[in-house]
């Protein structure tokens, strides 16, 4: 699971969790509002992104669950037709493969900030299921070079730019800033 993007990976520290006491907060919140959200963002970026998910390949009709193990919900991604579900609990009966890791280390993976092997071996991300899927997914996200924060701004029209700035402050704080990369 190397990555081939422009950023470099976070420093060997652990990336920070969301406390237990917030996760227990929002458990009883509703997932509705957050799958329609998290829905329309991934719609967005495959149309600024259009070939990003048939770079899968032979596992484009595979489902990915997704798992922080830091927050009381998880997710179900697929590719074709392109889906995501929040759910409270993966089902791992129904999935091809199952990601697991805190929700920073999750999205530096997704910004190639972190390498997916060093994470493995430090059991701070877990793999199960169909690795050749998952490996296909990786390669498929570092190919498109994803910068969330752009992303994200992408949202905001003429705001775009002080959004921007401030989804990039926010992902420093969670994922290491630039100064404290190696």
């Amino acid at each position: 699971m190397s990555h081939s993007s422009s950023h470099s990976s976070v420093a060997s520290r652990p990336l920070p969790t969301i406390p237990p006491l917030l996760a227990l907060a929002i458990r009883p919140l509703p997932l509705l509002p957050l799958q329609l959200a998290l829905s329309g963002f991934l719609q967005r970026i495959l149309r600024r992104h259009p070939g990003l998910l048939d770079r899968l390949g032979e596992h484009r009709h595979a489902r990915f669950g997704i798992k922080p193990v830091d927050l009381p919900f998880a997710f179900v991604v697929e590719a074709a037709p392109p889906r995501l579900q929040v759910v409270r609990e993966l089902l791992p009966q129904s999935l091809d493969a199952r990601i697991s890791a805190s929700l920073a280390n999750l999205l530096a993976l997704v910004e190639g900030r972190v390498d997916g092997d060093a994470l493995m071996f430090s059991r701070q991300l877990g793999i199960e299921g169909d690795m050749e899927a998952v490996l296909a997914l990786r390669n498929a996200i570092d190919d498109a070079g994803l910068d969330l924060a752009r992303e994200l701004a992408s949202l905001f029209g003429p705001l775009g730019e002080p959004a921007r700035r401030s989804f990039e402050l926010a992902r420093d704080r969670l994922t290491g800033s630039p100064g404290e990369q190696r």
